[in-house]
């Protein structure tokens, strides 16, 4: 006979998504039941949809265009889920080949808190008012190793948490966990020590991407294992890292992303961009403090 019995291991794996053959899910469309992933799910008034369900207004009496598809953040679902993630990428390459052709401009972009030689140096650091280095910092790399590693963990990390928390949501992580990452750096390491890289905002999307798997109830072995030998990495002595920039950056991601996946939703901007705000009046008050310290 050709029929065979499925093994208890098949029995046990868990349905693809009807639009992204290659991705696992738990999780089905409450009106057609397909399943979906992160991606394509719409939040609803119960459960979720997936995009076809939610664009044709099947059994909910609107039109088609009536609502448009959301992430489970509440963000619009887009054509592209990984353009901010390819821009950032761009953003990075492109400066890491302007750092490489010129000292000096490496120089004005690193993040540093005050330079030993200050009085004698045409440029200065974050305490004498240059506050864009905590800005221009996360897109930083002198080593080509560094920039490989980091890009590369953008775009394992960054793509699937776009498509999920849609483009506005995924890029406040990125900024905001970077910026908490070299305000941390600032106000911990050595004024005269030099930190530059984009591990504090990737950090971040570390923080959101465990919060988001949690929320879906998939399996939370694979990042955090990720993540487990990161972390051994950043504190390991001889590798020059600097833990500040990447525990600032993963404590704001973990504290953005929760807000992000778990906000309710008659409130969901409120309470999404109210934890924004005050993970950045935390960056400010970590900055102005280091400031008065160092002036």
């Amino acid at each position: 006979m050709d029929q065979q019995a499925d093994s208890p291991q098949d029995a046990q794996s868990l349905p693809v998504c009807y639009r992204h053959p290659d991705r696992e899910t738990g999780i089905r469309c409450t009106r057609c039941e397909r399943p979906i992933c992160p991606e394509c799910m719409v939040s609803a008034s119960v459960g979720f949809q997936c995009p076809d369900c939610v664009r044709n207004g099947s059994g909910t009496g609107h039109a088609p265009d009536a609502s448009r598809p959301r992430t489970i953040a509440g963000g619009t679902i887009t054509a592209d889920p990984r353009l901010l993630t390819k821009i950032l990428i761009g953003i990075n390459l492109a400066v890491f080949i302007a750092v490489r052709t010129s000292d000096a401009l490496l120089s004005d972009l690193v993040l540093i808190g005050t330079w030993p030689t200050a009085p004698f140096t045409p440029t200065q650091g974050v305490a004498e008012g240059e506050w864009w280095r905590l800005v221009t910092s996360m897109f930083t790399h002198e080593q080509p190793w560094h920039l490989g590693f980091n890009m590369l963990s953008l775009w394992w990390l960054g793509g699937p948490l776009e498509a999920a928390l849609g483009r506005a949501r995924y890029l406040t992580v990125y900024f905001v966990s970077g910026l908490a990452g070299s305000a941390l750096a600032y106000l911990l390491a050595s004024p005269t020590t030099a930190t530059l890289g984009a591990s504090g905002a990737i950090f971040g999307l570390f923080g959101a991407t465990a919060v988001l798997m949690r929320r879906l109830n998939y399996d939370m072995r694979p990042i955090i294992a990720l993540l487990v030998i990161n972390l051994i990495f950043t504190f390991s002595p001889g590798f020059n890292i600097s833990w500040q920039a990447h525990i600032g950056g993963l404590v704001a991601g973990v504290i953005i992303g929760y807000a992000m996946v778990h906000a309710p939703r008659e409130r969901r901007a409120l309470v999404q961009y109210g934890a924004c705000a005050l993970v950045l009046a935390v960056v400010v008050l970590m900055t102005v403090l280091r400031t008065l310290q160092l002036t």
